[in-house]
């Protein structure tokens, strides 16, 4: 199988190549990664991978029909798998017209380009041929604590102009399904978490504040509830939803584990407090602090996800807990991928609370 990964410089597309080249027999042909590398696309995040002979990277922008056509036809590509995004709630409410341009305008020219070149493919490639969409639980809006999880006919009601413009790629996939009979597939996540995270997300910027001494920057009451899902049980599911998923649906992928951003923060505290103290012995709670809420903020995220269990049998393997821990492990070991980020490709001034 020849795949072409857009965004794959990213948190989640790295992470998802890492497992399908890293894993004994996986089915893959070649591993194309087309990334136009703005500021959370990384490719230090796949450094150590390039050395392997079916992995081939290309900066490019995923509107450029023309770049694309040219990279489906040279690779033979058998499966699309579109994890190119802006993705910063807080950015797209500075700014929401980069989010429209990648997300929406960037995904609609990528799926033109996609459709033509699977329009001239025949027989068994015809047939396998993929285009698989990874989006957010964002799109759905926000619940009240008493509300049932999102599912996969809850109706769409962004409320961000990153969750809109989400909300609008989502709905162009589905319509070239419909209209010209594209093979597409579309997952749903929650919140992310796990190695490589961008440090302007509130896991890892956590965790770098507090080892830095700095204040952990927390948006109004911190009550604002999401669902956690570790980066490597979502790459899972989204090779499972690629090979196995009933074309023209959508399957929601959460962690099932709904958390309070404060006792997120606290169990990151609590972990830092264990594997890496501070000099004068203190907890680093005592660096928390409260800051204006954002604009229009989500109170509380949910996802159901009974229907890729029941349907593909996919479950998290990782609980909050050991998903947490793994995570800290990992930004303790890796202090000169974080400042490489925070040093030298980012201005540690834009790292402000986030969701």
């Amino acid at each position: 199988m020849n795949i072409l990964v857009t965004g794959g410089c990213g948190f989640i597309g790295s992470n998802f190549i890492r497992q399908r080249l890293l894993e004994e027999g996986s089915p893959l042909g070649t591993l194309l990664n087309l990334d136009l590398l703005t500021y959370a696309g990384n490719p230090a995040n796949l450094a150590d991978l390039a050395g392997d002979a079916r992995y081939v990277f290309q900066e490019g922008d995923i509107g450029d029909e023309a770049l694309v056509a040219r990279l489906l036809e040279a690779h033979a590509i058998d499966a699309v798998l579109n994890f190119a995004a802006e993705s910063h709630v807080d950015r797209s409410i500075d700014s929401p017209e980069p989010f429209i341009q990648t997300n929406v305008t960037g995904t609609l020219r990528l799926l033109n380009a996609v459709r033509r070149y699977w329009g001239g493919l025949e027989g068994a490639k015809r047939e396998e041929f993929r285009f698989l969409h990874v989006s957010t639980d964002e799109v759905y809006g926000t619940l009240a604590p008493e509300d049932p999880a999102f599912s996969e006919s809850t109706p769409f009601a962004p409320n961000s102009p990153y969750a809109a413009s989400k909300a609008a790629s989502d709905h162009l996939v589905r319509a070239f399904h419909h209209t010209y009979g594209l093979p597409t597939l579309t997952t749903n996540c929650s919140n992310n978490y796990g190695p490589y995270h961008f440090p302007e997300k509130l896991i890892p910027l956590m965790i770098l504040n507090a080892l830095d001494g700095k204040p952990l920057p927390v948006y109004g009451d911190g009550q604002q509830i999401r669902d956690w899902l570790y980066v490597e049980d979502h790459a899972v599911a989204i090779w499972l939803v690629l090979r196995k998923g009933r074309l023209g649906e959508t399957y929601n992928v959460g962690g099932l584990n709904e958390r309070a951003n404060l006792d997120v923060v606290k169990t990151l505290c609590a972990l830092l407090d264990a594997k890496s103290s501070r000099q004068d012995g203190a907890s680093y709670e005592s660096q928390i602090t409260y800051v204006a809420d954002r604009p229009g903020h989500d109170r509380r995220y949910a996802i159901d996800c009974a229907k890729i269990q029941g349907e593909l049998g996919w479950a998290p393997r990782e609980s909050f807990e050991t998903g947490l821990a793994k995570t800290v492990d990992w930004y303790l070991a890796n202090r000169a991928w974080t400042d490489d980020i925070t040093q030298n490709r980012y201005s540690r001034e834009r790292l402000g609370a986030v969701k």
